[in-house]
């Protein structure tokens, strides 16, 4: 297993549970061991893995959903920040690549 992964085995269930019910609280954030001050949390994905932030996004309940990346190393993250500032991680993994896809032209499955 690489430190990536043993970094992140505990954000296997939070991301599933995430990803089937939604980000809905602030409250229900605030239980997850995973979740800290925004600044503390950049801080140690630039300090510890390189990663700084490549795209972001509003999500539901006004979170702001961010991924963060290595181009270095490969290793991502994805947080989700409520509107009282509590950062969460809810997914990270290794191999990123930043891509710019068009869309298929209209008419085309592909």
């Amino acid at each position: 297993m690489t430190h990536i992964s043993k970094r992140f085995l505990p954000f296997a269930a939070l991301a599933i549970s995430l990803a089937t019910i939604g980000f809905a609280t602030s409250s229900a954030a605030q239980g997850a061991r995973n979740c800290g001050p925004r600044t503390a949390v950049v801080d140690r994905l630039a300090d510890g893995y390189g990663e700084t932030r490549q795209s972001i996004g509003l999500g539901t309940n006004n979170a702001v959903v961010e991924v963060f990346a290595s181009h270095e190393s490969g290793t991502w993250t994805i947080t989700v920040t409520t509107p009282n500032g509590l950062t969460c991680l809810v997914a990270s993994g290794q191999s990123f690549e930043t891509i710019a896809e068009t869309l298929p032209a209209k008419g085309n499955d592909a």
